[in-house]
């Protein structure tokens, strides 16, 4: 990492203001062969007149900061230009750095990267700030925030520090067993080892509510053809994102849009209609719809109230798991009929808000109500922790069995290791790759 990068770290496209972020060694030297004058105060802007060093073309009239290190984002020297937005404007200035002895364009995450490898932010802090850029609902960005401003880490330094305080009593009752130590040495490490285990499990079991809201919740609108569901999917979007039609069999493919209700992301899929169907592309879009009710969180099955066919028994899929509900649709056309939970016209909105406070009421439950039940928004978060808690598990359960203490310690030992994998600390080449190339260009 002795090179410079640089990149823009504002949105792509015109804007008011482009920011344009410069970070390593040279950084310094760039903003003074672009300014041409002296470096402002540290951390106070300027406004300095940015020329291309090697044309003397005027680029434009900025805001500058100079920010040296460690004391960064990135914990080496940064400069920060802050352009006007033209595209025009944003493309000179990224040139004239492009020229500049040392520098060049970052990679994806490059910056954020640099932050982790100097002990800035740790690994969960890096993915937090991953799903806080890439939040849609208020609950991703409350659950993201707390993981970028470092949430889990803080359990994570806190039972760490436990652990290692008991790891050293039972080490002191191993390594000092002949010396007069002070009795219950043993017992104090376990109750220790006990109660974080416990808080473990409690956190532990808050993470699928965690990956609900990272992730969505999945919802498969389901039901025999032209009973409505492209409308009905049309009406809770708000706008027309599936075609609607007359003639059966119209939905071949699953049509995903999705809502924020109530701060949580839900995933609506649309599909076709189930019935016994010749056509090869039709049993596709069956064969789709049967595995989408699979997977799905919530399933809606559709009915039609003006047709007299069976509403007390949709054919679910035998191995669908997820929450079900009945709609009835139409109901501005016929009254509401048995065997429906609720009725609803996609036609006239009659009903959907009711649906939608259903929809809104289940997913909540998924996620957690608020959706900040949960320090764990990443399956990987939870196998490491999991890991831990199994450690740990043993650990507890061979002190009970009479074990040596000797067992019980390593027993520990994985469960830091476990933690440290958790935020970054140790063992973690293989997953730092694929991190942070979720990253976009300038962070």
């Amino acid at each position: 990492m002795d090179d410079t990068i640089f990149a823009l770290s504002s949105g792509p496209g015109r804007a008011a203001i482009a920011v344009i972020r410069a970070s390593g060694p040279a950084a310094a030297a760039a903003l003074a062969a672009l300014s041409g004058a002296a470096l402002p105060a540290p951390r106070r802007a300027g406004l300095r007149r940015l020329k291309d060093p090697s044309s003397g073309d005027v680029l434009d009239e900025a805001i500058v900061l100079w920010l040296p290190g460690p004391r960064t984002v990135t914990g080496e020297d940064v400069v920060e230009f802050h352009v006007h937005g033209g595209r025009a404007v944003v493309a000179g200035v990224l040139e004239a750095l492009a020229a500049c002895d040392g520098l060049r364009a970052a990679e994806p995450g490059e910056f954020t990267r640099r932050a982790f490898a100097r002990g800035r932010m740790d690994l969960t802090q890096v993915e937090g700030l991953a799903d806080l850029i890439a939040a849609e609902t208020a609950g991703q960005r409350r659950l993201a925030l707390a993981q970028a401003e470092g949430a889990l880490a803080a359990r994570c330094t806190g039972w760490r520090d436990q652990l290692v305080q008991a790891l050293a009593l039972i080490e002191a009752e191993i390594d000092f067993s002949d010396e007069d130590l002070p009795d219950g040495l043993g017992g104090a490490a376990m109750a220790a080892l006990a109660a974080v285990l416990a808080d473990m499990r409690a956190v532990l079991d808050t993470a699928p509510a965690g990956e609900i809201m990272r992730d969505g919740v999945h919802v498969a609108i389901l039901g025999p053809p032209n009973v409505g569901k492209s409308s009905l999917l049309n009406r809770l979007a708000g706008r027309q994102a599936a075609i609607v039609s007359d003639i059966s069999g119209t939905t071949r493919d699953v049509v995903e849009v999705h809502l924020d209700l109530g701060g949580i992301p839900i995933i609506l899929a649309d599909t076709a209609g189930l019935r016994a169907a010749a056509d090869t592309i039709e049993r596709e879009g069956i064969a789709r719809a049967q595995a989408r009710a699979r997977a799905a969180d919530i399933a809606l099955w559709v009915v039609d109230l003006t047709d007299g066919g069976d509403r007390a028994a949709p054919a679910w899929p035998q191995d669908a798991t997820g929450r079900r509900l009945v709609v009835g649709n139409k109901v501005d056309c016929a009254p509401p009929q048995p065997g429906c939970d609720l009725c609803v016209s996609a036609a006239t909105g009659a009903g959907v808000a009711q649906l939608e406070k259903w929809l809104a009421a289940a997913a909540a439950d998924m996620a957690g109500a608020t959706g900040t039940a949960s320090v764990i928004g990443r399956a990987r978060q939870a196998a490491a922790l999991r890991y831990a808690v199994a450690a740990l598990a043993r650990a507890v359960a061979a002190d009970g069995a009479g074990r040596e203490a000797a067992l019980v310690g390593e027993e520990v030992r994985l469960a830091v290791r476990a933690l440290g994998r958790l935020v970054g600390a140790v063992d973690v080449e293989d997953v730092l790759d694929i991190i942070f190339a979720d990253f976009c260009i300038g962070k």
